[in-house]
């Protein structure tokens, strides 16, 4: 069980992805998929997409999901297994835009609401004590 975040990019927004934690990662995947559209419902877990999970001692495991979508068909992703990652940094972009999940554990603070225009390595998404 966990928080599932998502953030849409429109082909006017800046494609590059950071990681909202820093850790050890633990696995990096590519996954093959259909070409939904970003918003569609079934688009995280059908569409082409990577999955990046990342561990801390704060967070524990936190899973970064970069999804291609109807448009934005080429995902790139830096990241390798057993990468120490920090808070902020590159791992990958998706050209043309499209969304990127964020599951964070369910007891953080979700200090963003829907609607919400955030920046990478600059808008603090959520925390946890």
């Amino acid at each position: 069980k966990c928080i599932q975040m998502s953030i849409f990019m429109s082909p006017f927004n800046v494609h590059v992805n950071r990681y909202p934690v820093g850790g050890k990662v633990l696995h990096a995947v590519h996954h093959h998929g259909k070409f939904l559209v970003a918003w569609h419902p079934k688009s995280s877990s059908l569409n082409e997409r990577t999955t990046v999970a990342v561990e801390n001692m704060v967070w524990g495991k936190v899973v970064i999901r970069q999804i291609a979508g109807a448009v934005a068909r080429r995902i790139v992703m830096y990241t390798k297994q057993g990468d120490l990652v920090k808070q902020g940094s590159e791992f990958g972009f998706i050209k043309f835009g499209s969304r990127v999940d964020v599951f964070l554990p369910l007891d953080c603070k979700i200090l963003v609401k829907e609607g919400d225009v955030v920046k990478g390595a600059t808008t603090v998404l959520a925390n946890r004590s």
